[in-house]
């Protein structure tokens, strides 16, 4: 093998323009591919994610009365009983906002009063009795609202309900290390709020929100406009939601029906530039790997076509046809050894400045040792064939001109 490197080397140094550039694609292959293929995997593990809530199975819409003597709190009840009647429907409650819709509504709670103690900035949402169910939520620890906490307010009224159900990771910034239920929390005006369940996993609004899973339900309903989320079985979302639409319509034809929605369709419109992100990188990690791959191709071709004679005179003097393969396959896992040395200086600068500007996590090195061994396995292949054509040379071509 010692004997077989000199030659090897000598050969690269003559022809060392291609296989410097080879070198410098497969380098550069390298920082892209890892950066890329990690890149990739934070979104769709983002994507991916549990929300918490029966999100495939929940559709919403607007309602809101416009008439003199419209009664918010009659329209409410009376569509809350026709809707829970339906079949197909498993629960409804009207809520302030819909979660993983990026709209909604945060303030920021304290463990003590006068805003005493760390500041955990929550997304919060009313609903009803019913909300927890409707949601598809787990509580973990205590119970739902009763229908007496329920309050009906305007909507410019200030102040919130005295009762709440907090996600476990609001409950965690709260009180680290402490069981929360029962525990009584403060918001800005140093008004009580006592926790009377805690939600086992919850996201709220806003998908990019480093504190999406801090999360408050209040049992209020606000008018004379709100929302109201429908959850139903599974399979029967779009036959319920085209009966809701025409019940409600048809229940009270003076006043307003938006447009219904499915929180499936509104969690992937937050998530689309994740998704479309992921999209593009698979395609950008695709094309590089391609290339690089062509161009290893092309100089193991170039080298072999160059050679032909010098393969001729060394079958003629005994080398047997693995010999030769061998000799390509070592020449050509020289260069791509020494791309990969470079790309791997290339790859952590280039994850280190992601991290730095874009506030991303740092490159796992385990991408980057799967990024080295499949660039080995790419390299090796694409010489794969080359080198069979090498060792096909008849020891007679090292008596004809080349």
């Amino acid at each position: 093998m010692t004997m077989e490197m000199r030659p090897i080397l000598s050969s690269l140094l003559r022809n060392r323009a291609g296989s410097i550039l080879v070198a410098l694609q497969i380098a550069i292959t390298l920082a892209i591919v890892v950066n890329a293929v990690y890149l990739t995997y934070q979104r769709v593990s983002k994507v991916g994610r549990p929300t918490g809530i029966d999100d495939q199975n929940i559709f919403s819409l607007p309602v809101t009365g416009f008439e003199k003597d419209f009664n918010f709190q009659a329209m409410v009840r009376d569509d809350m009983t026709l809707l829970r009647q339906m079949p197909g429907v498993v629960d409804a409650t009207p809520i302030s906002q819909v979660p993983l819709s990026g709209s909604g509504s945060s303030s920021g709670y304290y463990p003590l009063p006068d805003k005493k103690g760390t500041e955990s900035p929550a997304n919060y949402f009313n609903v009803d009795e019913h909300g927890v169910n409707t949601l598809g939520v787990k509580l973990s620890a205590g119970k739902t609202f009763d229908p007496a906490m329920v309050e009906l307010r305007n909507q410019d009224a200030q102040g919130q309900p005295p009762y709440a159900i907090v996600s476990r990771g609001l409950a965690t910034a709260l009180f680290p290390g402490k069981n929360a239920l029962g525990k009584t929390i403060y918001d800005d005006q140093s008004h009580p709020i006592r926790i009377i369940g805690v939600i086992e996993h919850m996201h709220g609004s806003w998908i990019d929100w480093d504190k999406v899973d801090r999360v408050m339900l209040f049992p209020q309903i606000t008018g004379p406009g709100t929302r109201y989320i429908v959850r139903t079985a599974p399979g029967q979302i779009d036959r319920v939601m085209a009966a809701t639409e025409t019940a409600l319509r048809k229940r009270d034809p003076n006043r307003v029906v938006g447009k219904l929605r499915k929180m499936s369709d509104d969690k992937q419109r937050s998530y689309s530039s994740d998704m479309m992100l992921a999209f593009t990188l698979s395609v950008v990690t695709g094309l590089v790997l391609v290339f690089s791959s062509l161009g290893i191709f092309g100089l193991a071709t170039f080298n072999v076509n160059n050679r032909t004679r010098q393969i001729g005179t060394r079958r003629a003097v005994g080398a047997r046809k693995i010999d030769i393969v061998r000799y390509f396959m070592t020449e050509n896992w020289l260069v791509t050894t020494a791309g990969v040395v470079v790309g791997c200086c290339l790859a952590l600068g280039a994850g280190f400045w992601l991290s730095t500007q874009y506030q991303l996590p740092r490159l796992d090195l385990y991408y980057l040792v799967g990024g080295v061994l499949g660039l080995w396995t790419v390299g090796q292949l694409a010489a794969w064939q080359p080198s069979l054509r090498a060792a096909k040379v008849s020891p007679a071509m090292a008596t004809r001109n080349i």
